[in-house]
């Protein structure tokens, strides 16, 4: 992939998720990207289980093309060593809890003192002001809190986490978007700006359009289990070995899948007419369609299906996945040769930039791996780093 950010140095000072995501991807395409960790700890992450050879497949997952140095911020030398990087760097980004910035001297107004040119971003669980900003944020308190776990689920189930940390992911992606313009408008204006993002922004922002249908209609959100609140048929049915999803969006998908099962006389059915008479019914219709789907195999309903242009898909397990032709011709999963893992493989980027994509120089690093290299380019002699490891400052 073209190295758009060729040049663009980052500070990163946040840990998890959402804040290391939206720092490696700019990393990915090509900034350098200077990872500030706790001496001895690190970030958080590095002790999430599963391990992989020792090592949290998390942290591996969301740190690459970073370089990794320890300072402790509780120490007066330990702060101002990452208001020396901040200083020379085009972005920072933190996920203090609102107020530690000020407290540290690494608030937007202090540092954009020191560097007018800096691009600020914040990350946080509620936001910076209103009367929970305080509060700690991790994803599933941002999916319980915005009511993702009250729409997501069966009928008579409790309230349901969705597995991935969609909405961390979903902050670094917003917070990588927001660097990305104040980058852009900085051309202009030669300034930096504050960026800021948080879990529950991003979680309510998620829930748009059930937001949406609440507004319009004063009805809560149904849970529906794999099935659509707003379409019809549009949810998983069961075969004679397993179950397909099946994406009936539209009059005329509803009409070929009709037409793929043998139930024309549906399409005229004054029960099913119209995607509004099919939403209402959608349990009578569903069994329907299930009563026709189940005498199919699976793979043979979805070759019949895609035949006729009806979007369907199986319901794959992570091994599938992993395992698919398609996903391999896309080059999703990408191994990094001669890293300390053997046979270290990860998600690539679901993006290409004149066919490539990302560039991966260097794998997820050890703790502290870079300290020395980067406080020299920051300005400190092999004296002042000697002394700074002896009063456990860095490490």
């Amino acid at each position: 992939m073209p190295k758009t950010l060729d040049g663009i140095v980052v500070v990163d000072l946040t840990q998890n998720i959402a804040g290391p995501y939206c720092a490696q991807m700019l990393g990915d395409f090509g900034a350098d990207v200077i990872k500030v960790e706790k001496p001895g700890l690190g970030d958080d992450v590095r002790r999430y289980a599963p391990a992989w050879h020792g090592e949290a497949a998390a942290f591996l997952t969301f740190n690459r093309n970073k370089r990794s140095v320890c300072a402790d911020l509780k120490s007066a030398a330990g702060r101002d060593v990452v208001r020396r990087l901040v200083e020379r760097a085009d972005v920072f980004i933190h996920s203090l809890r609102p107020g530690d910035d000020r407290i540290f001297g690494l608030d937007y107004e202090q540092i954009s003192q020191l560097n007018p040119r800096l691009v600020y971003c914040s990350v946080s669980g509620f936001g910076e002001k209103g009367p929970y900003k305080d509060y700690p944020g991790y994803d599933p308190v941002a999916q319980a809190y915005t009511g993702m776990m009250t729409s997501t689920g069966h009928p008579d189930s409790g309230p349901e986490r969705i597995s991935i940390p969609l909405i961390d992911m979903g902050a670094g992606m917003w917070a990588f978007i927001g660097v990305l313009a104040a980058i852009h408008e900085r051309v202009t204006s030669g300034r930096g700006a504050k960026v800021g993002t948080s879990l529950l922004e991003v979680g309510v922002q998620w829930m748009t359009l059930l937001v949406s249908n609440f507004l319009a209609t004063g009805r809560l959100p149904e849970r529906c289990g794999s099935a659509s609140p707003i379409l019809a048929p549009y949810q998983a049915f069961k075969t004679a070995d397993g179950m397909v999803f099946i994406a009936g969006g539209n009059d005329r998908l509803y009409a070929k899948l009709c037409a793929v099962l043998g139930l024309d006389a549906l399409v005229d059915d004054s029960r099913f007419v119209t995607n509004a008479a099919r939403c209402a019914r959608r349990e009578e219709l569903a069994a329907i369609v299930e009563g026709a789907t189940s005498s199919w195999r699976s793979d043979d309903l979805q070759a019949k299906l895609r035949a006729a242009r009806v979007p369907c898909g199986p319901i794959n397990t992570v091994r599938d996945v992993v395992e698919d032709p398609q996903v391999a011709a896309l080059g999703l999963l990408r191994k990094i040769d001669g890293f300390r893992i053997p046979d270290f493989t990860m998600v690539d980027l679901p993006i290409t930039l004149d066919g490539d994509k990302a560039d991966v120089r260097m794998g997820p690093p050890r703790l502290g791996e870079h300290t020395d290299e980067v406080l020299r380019w920051a300005g400190y002699s092999g004296g002042d780093i000697e002394r700074l490891k002896r009063e456990k400052v860095i490490g």
